[in-house]
């Protein structure tokens, strides 16, 4: 039989970097995000944005990713669910598209191509061309994180993820709470996921919005950046729209914003020339 010496050395200790935490941790419940989300939700009537749009597909199977040029655009939305979206090309600014949207149905007219499609707000088929399943809807429900409908389920966690400072090398703690918000399924007791909200626990303000579809897969994953003053209200300073199931992924860096303008009928409608011909997508 063999004895270990009680005297040996049986471990080694090691230096590991401590993570600096937030400045300022705030707490709230539930009832106090739900709260700061309704209250911002139900105070916009409508906004309107100058960015720069930068669009990326993949082809996962293929191992391909595709980066188009970053193009200057502008985004309009008037709730409900009007919403208006145009871009130029880069450097000579002429125009390139122009979507609109009603909240049901959408009309998309693509200058550079003198092409014009119409379809429902989201898709019901989905298309192999990647640009045929970018629909108005995904853009109302990432651009403002909307409020909580009365009869909508939710749950608050708290967590703390470490992140690494890219310029310092340090890492950095970041406090968090997780708001999943829920509905039942008809007949069910079952809870269907409809949208998890991240929130930072220094500002308490949204930088992660996940939300599910009826299947319950996640179908739009939106990350807030750096919030920024833009005439007094704050906005992020940019906005990636990443759409898994079809993978796709739009980055908006934001210019500027302006929320509650004044926005009439006609500034959500497109004019076609009578000339091109309109496609049905589904």
């Amino acid at each position: 039989m063999t004895i270990l010496p009680l005297s040996g050395c049986l471990f080694s200790t090691r230096k590991l970097p401590v993570p600096t935490a937030p400045a300022v941790t705030q707490t709230a419940s539930a009832e106090d995000l739900v709260k700061k989300l309704n209250e911002h939700w139900n105070g916009l009537n409508t906004l309107y944005a100058n960015v720069d749009v930068q669009l990326t597909t993949t082809k996962s199977k293929e191992g391909v990713a595709k980066d188009y040029s970053t193009f200057p655009g502008i985004i309009m939305m008037r709730k409900p669910e009007m919403l208006r979206v145009y871009g130029r090309v880069p450097v000579i600014k002429s125009p390139m598209f122009d979507m609109a949207s009603d909240g049901k149905t959408f009309t998309l007219y693509v200058n550079s191509k003198d092409m014009a499609y119409k379809g429902p707000n989201v898709v019901t088929h989905k298309s192999p061309n990647v640009i045929e399943n970018i629909r108005p809807g995904f853009f109302l429900d990432a651009l403002i994180v909307r409020g909580l409908a009365q009869n909508d389920e939710y749950m608050l966690t708290a967590d703390t993820d470490t992140v690494e400072d890219p310029k310092r090398k340090h890492l950095l703690l970041t406090p968090e709470y997780i708001l999943s918000v829920m509905e039942h399924k008809p007949g069910s007791q079952e809870l269907r996921p409809m949208r998890v909200i991240h929130f930072h626990r220094d500002d308490l303000l949204p930088y992660e919005q996940d939300i599910y579809d009826e299947q319950g897969s996640l179908e739009t994953e939106v990350t807030y950046g750096r919030y920024a003053d833009f005439g007094g209200s704050k906005y992020p300073s940019t906005v990636t729209i990443k759409r898994p199931l079809e993978e796709f992924q739009i980055v908006l860096t934001v210019n500027t914003v302006k929320e509650n303008m004044d926005l009439k009928d006609n500034q959500f409608q497109i004019q076609i020339p009578p000339e091109v011909k309109i496609q049905t997508l589904q």
